[in-house]
């Protein structure tokens, strides 16, 4: 699932990545790719009907731009930033709603740096794109410790 607001710049990695991979690789009728987007509690089904999630999204951190992590979600909650409102629903938000119900899925994220990050800019910038293949082999990996093999097209 890959998310992310594709009109701020380098914060819709995650949607970006997906469609590339999307146009890269046939996978599994038991493996979806979703565009999460920002569509907060509207993933909700989504999450609760899975058994794995493997999560592709920017990491706001002071690494240098382009680095990319692994994180399984237990460690990702030490870098999550503090709830802003009671009204702006993160990922993480949704997640626990899905632990709450008994229905959270073994998560994994894929994060990377942006470069731009809360500035209004349909596109990434360069280096962002330039790092899909990195990510691709990251996610490729992941898919791998899960026995799942993507056919290149």
């Amino acid at each position: 699932m890959g998310l992310g607001n594709i009109l701020l710049s380098d914060e819709g990695f995650g949607v970006h990545f997906i469609s590339w991979f999307e146009k890269r690789y046939r996978c599994p009728d038991n493996v979806q790719l979703i565009d999460g987007g920002t569509l907060g509690l509207g993933l909700l089904d989504i999450i609760t009907s899975s058994e794995k999630l493997i999560v592709i999204d920017v990491i706001k951190t002071d690494d240098e731009p382009g680095s990319l992590y692994r994180f399984k979600k237990e460690e990702m909650e030490t870098y999550l930033p503090e709830p802003t409102s009671a009204h702006e629903v993160e990922f993480v938000d949704v997640l626990i709603q899905a632990e709450l119900m008994g229905q959270c899925p073994e998560v994994v994220f894929l994060c990377i740096v942006p470069e731009s990050y809360g500035k209004m800019h349909v596109g990434m910038t360069p280096l962002m794109t330039e790092k899909f293949q990195a990510m691709e082999e990251l996610l490729l990996e992941e898919l791998s410790r899960l026995n799942v093999s993507p056919k290149r097209v």
